[in-house]
């Protein structure tokens, strides 16, 4: 046999060998070489690269964020990453909605690969603390659906919604400035809350609102290398899948933190119009960014897109299937959920937040206890994950520090500005939060770091943005 031949058995071998290797890849693999997509041509060369693990997701409100969020916890646990947590000051979220500060990350979570819990964004902060190569994204959702979603869950902590007669959308719509007051406590809630998440100003005068919302769409997209969309959730997450070189089952998720269909109102006509005109700079920025993401989407090739979002929903059938017997999950009133690491957090008696209980006999595909544990954590809603997440990568700071004394540094504490639906509950959490040992008494304050974990003043090199119906 020439050398030639014998170099392509080798090279065929090979392949197989690696194909094999990455076993629920196989199947993927193939159907994409199939297809002829150029993008997925690649794979086999691009499943050799290092995944991207070096993540800010910028988590905004009512938008399929907590799923999101739940997916990149799980990434991080499985590549021994570390998430940004906040302070127990903070509760779960960065003191939302103060200014992020990077003196709000947990010490025991510094330095960190990903960040994902919710904040107003600022850019500086999150240099600060990322490394030079983070890469950042957001996403957004529909004005009239998302604004829908936030009156009716904050329709009880929003002063701006609570002085509506009978908690009327259409009554609200009608006179805005008889109820919303900009300066009040969660007023964020109630107008451009995307725009106000993203570190903007909400209440541009309407002067300036269209070039103040150019310059602004412009600097998202300078900042941020993907702005996903709820309404296309899947096909967001192929872009993501391809942006950090990640694998199909890294993009796996179940929808989370959704209402029950009683507690949604559909929108007569003429309110979407209303909604788009209040939150002028919240449409003008989705607008943008959806077809920046239909751009993007047609430069990979729609017919790959779509294969890619088919192998995705049926790998995911078979996750969900697998944690729950057999069986497709169904959903739950909190209520009704026997684990309470499992219930989702009530907004108000009139919102009710499902989710789902895990099979006590769950025949899962995964060997050993590895198993009950990848669907406890698939499921898990934000409150609990974050609290079980801060625990663990505590135990791991105190490992790698067996010997280090700690130094306390007097400094300014952080005073909680969450509001009051977010502080109930939150002096229990931080007790449980923490092992023994670990309580405020003594670990380590935030401007106290261990040598080796200083966050970094870098400057991000990121890729800009290029250029509508499942929402989780």
């Amino acid at each position: 046999m020439s050398q030639k031949k014998i170099f392509l058995v080798f090279v065929a071998i090979s392949t197989v060998s690696l194909l094999l290797h990455h076993g629920g890849h196989f199947s993927w693999t193939m159907e994409a070489f199939h297809l002829g997509c150029p993008s997925l041509r690649t794979h086999l060369s691009s499943s050799l690269k290092p995944k991207h693990t070096n993540v800010a997701f910028l988590k905004t409100h009512k938008t399929a964020s907590t799923t999101m969020q739940n997916l990149l916890f799980r990434f991080a646990e499985r590549n021994n990453l570390t998430v940004a947590l906040p302070v127990q000051a903070c509760g779960h979220q960065f003191c939302y909605p103060r200014t992020f500060n990077a003196h709000l990350v947990h010490p025991h979570t510094l330095p960190p690969n990903v960040v994902t819990s919710h904040m107003r964004f600022n850019r500086a902060e999150m240099q600060r603390l990322m490394p030079n190569d983070t890469i950042y994204v957001t996403i957004l959702r529909e004005p009239g659906s998302m604004f829908e979603s936030l009156f009716s869950y904050y329709n009880q902590y929003c002063q701006s919604f609570k002085r509506v007669p009978n908690g009327s959308l259409e009554a609200f719509l009608d006179e805005p400035w008889r109820y919303y007051r900009p300066d009040e406590k969660d007023s964020m809630y109630a107008r451009n809350t995307l725009t106000f998440d993203l570190g903007g100003d909400k209440d541009r005068p309407a002067a300036d609102t269209t070039a103040y919302a150019r310059a602004f769409v412009a600097e998202t997209e300078r900042v941020f290398s993907l702005v996903m969309i709820a309404e296309y959730f899947d096909e967001s997450l192929v872009l993501l899948r391809h942006l950090l070189s990640w694998d199909l089952e890294d993009v796996l998720y179940v929808k989370l933190n959704m209402r029950m269909s009683g507690s949604k109102h559909s929108l007569s006509p003429g309110l979407p119009f209303k909604i788009r005109a209040w939150n002028a700079l919240d449409a003008r920025l989705y607008d943008h960014f959806n077809a920046s993401l239909w751009r993007q989407l047609t430069a990979l090739g729609p017919a790959c897109v779509a294969r890619e979002v088919r192998l995705l929903r049926r790998a995911q059938e078979r996750l969900v299937r697998g944690c729950f017997g057999g069986r497709l999950p169904q959903l739950r009133s909190a209520a009704q959920i026997k684990n309470k690491e499992l219930r989702p957090w009530q907004p108000s008696a009139k919102v009710d937040i499902v989710g789902y209980d895990l099979p006590t006999n769950t025949n899962a595909t995964w060997p050993g206890s590895l198993a009950h544990e990848l669907c406890l954590k698939l499921i898990m809603p934000e409150v609990q994950y974050t609290r079980v997440l801060l625990r663990s990568q505590s135990l791991r700071y105190r490992r790698s520090y067996p010997l280090r004394s700690p130094q306390p540094q007097p400094q300014q504490p952080v005073r909680s500005v969450l509001p009051r639906h977010q502080q109930v509950g939150i002096q229990q959490i931080h007790r449980e939060a923490l092992p023994p040992g670990l309580g405020p008494a003594s670990s380590p304050t935030a401007t106290s770091r261990p040598a080796g974990t200083q966050s970094r003043a870098t400057r991000v090199g990121l890729r800009p943005s290029g250029p509508q119906r499942q929402t989780p």
